[in-house]
């Protein structure tokens, strides 16, 4: 079943289509959630709202349209909505992003701390650069896919991923992930 069947089929009153819409959409919402949060419990809960909100909504959506950057606005939405509401005394990001375990050899090991090393310039982000870029990166969306998402135009788009990722790369040839470029070879 295509998204755009599984969207009739939902405007309709068919739940086993939505299903079809979850199973597909889950991960990638609990990935940008997660990333946005640092929270695995928040990231699910978030997820979770976000369908129930796309389930009473659907009847709205234009059909023929991307479901998923609609999701992802709906998650987007419920996670700054959330942050929002958080007292100023919450523990940073950075404090909550959890460390992976690394498996065994030399290789997973310095894959690992390098995880680690875009985990932690990805938590030092403002709110806005960190979600443009969990948007466009990680949930794999597209500049006009994600202003739709971030309810912002496509040019802030664009300057929030220009200056996220300057920060990100100082950041992680800070830490020795990323070697400085020589001189102009």
């Amino acid at each position: 079943m295509t998204d755009d069947e599984a969207v009739l089929r939902c405007q309709d009153g068919d739940r086993e289509a939505f299903r079809h819409l979850v199973e597909q959409y889950k991960n990638p919402l609990y990935g940008t959630a997660y990333l946005m949060t640092g929270n695995a419990a928040q990231a699910e809960e978030h997820v979770q709202e976000a369908f129930l909100l796309a389930w009473r909504g659907i009847k709205s959506f234009q059909r023929g349209r991307p479901v998923k950057p609609w999701l992802m606005r709906i998650l987007v939405n419920a996670v700054l909505a959330q942050q929002r509401k958080r007292s100023l005394t919450t523990v940073p990001l950075e404090e909550t992003l959890p460390v992976g375990a690394p498996s065994s050899g030399a290789d997973s090991i310095e894959a690992s701390e390098d995880r680690e090393a875009v985990r932690q310039a990805l938590a030092q982000l403002t709110p806005e650069h960190r979600q443009v870029v969990v948007l466009r990166y990680f949930a794999d969306l597209t500049v006009p896919q994600v202003a739709r998402s971030a309810g912002v135009r496509e040019g802030t788009v664009k300057s929030r991923l220009h200056r996220a990722l300057r920060q990100m790369r100082e950041l992680l040839e800070q830490s020795g992930v990323m070697e400085v470029a020589g001189n102009g070879a």
